[in-house]
């Protein structure tokens, strides 16, 4: 039986004429993009120009929503209200939503960004935040996120969902994220990424540091697009997928 995947990039995390990600580059190789909604990078003409680009190539458009900490790229954590991160997550899911507008598109997922993402995966207040904000922007919009609070959130929302792996961040035997600024947080090495990548999506299984397999069923393989070698990483992985009889195609292509 033919697996298929997305394959998925961070893109839009730009302010002005500070620019992190080769959107052009990336959205010739990337089947879905998570574009940053102005928390923690992209200002408007970003976002529209990113959103331009991911519907001229063809790649489906989801929203990357963050806490508001532009200067600390959405990396720190903050202690908020549920109701203020609901609100939060909602405003950015409607910023975005008005660029696709125009050009008669919706958005295809929600992923949540940097600490926020971090602190949904183990906080069920904030998971249960970002869902009720998902549900109320659109109930038939994918939640994407590694297998954690945030899913489950999501399936209790009734939400659908889709897990992500992580193909170039290090795993914790728990299944959570090797913080930053820890030993073994970043696979730099594209064919390693690829390597990690291909046995994500044949067998539903990631190496964590500790050299443990753990079972990590995906629906999606996300590249991190904020790095020198991220489009020589996210080549190498499509390339390997293909080889390996994957199909690599958004979910909303299926």
């Amino acid at each position: 039986m033919s697996r298929s995947i997305d394959l998925i990039a961070d893109l839009g995390e730009g302010f002005g004429s500070w620019t992190m990600t080769d959107d052009d580059a990336l959205t010739r190789i990337v089947t879905s993009a998570n574009i940053a909604c102005g928390f923690h990078a992209g200002d408007p003409s970003t976002m529209r120009d990113t959103v331009a680009l991911c519907v001229d190539r063809g790649v489906a458009v989801g929203a990357h929503p963050s806490f508001p900490d532009l200067r600390g790229f959405g990396r720190r954590p903050i202690e908020l209200a549920p109701s203020d991160l609901e609100a939060d997550v909602l405003y950015q899911l409607g910023a975005l939503d008005a660029f696709l507008r125009p050009h008669d598109r919706r958005l295809n997922h929600v992923t949540p960004h940097g600490s926020l993402g971090n602190m949904t995966a183990v906080r069920e207040d904030y998971a249960r935040a970002v869902a009720r904000a998902v549900r109320t922007f659109d109930p038939q919009l994918t939640v994407a996120y590694q297998e954690s609070w945030m899913t489950r959130a999501a399936e209790e929302e009734g939400l659908p969902v889709a897990r992500i792996g992580f193909a170039d961040r290090g795993y914790n035997d728990d299944g959570t994220l090797v913080g930053r600024n820890s030993p073994g947080a970043f696979v730099t090495d594209a064919d390693e990424v690829a390597e990690r990548a291909v046995r994500m999506a044949v067998e539903a299984v990631v190496t964590t540091v500790t050299g443990t397999s753990l079972s990590m069923p995906v629906d999606s393989i996300l590249v991190h697009g904020d790095s020198a070698t991220a489009v020589a990483k996210a080549a190498t992985v499509r390339q390997r997928l293909e080889a390996a009889g994957v199909t690599v195609a958004a979910w909303s292509d299926r």
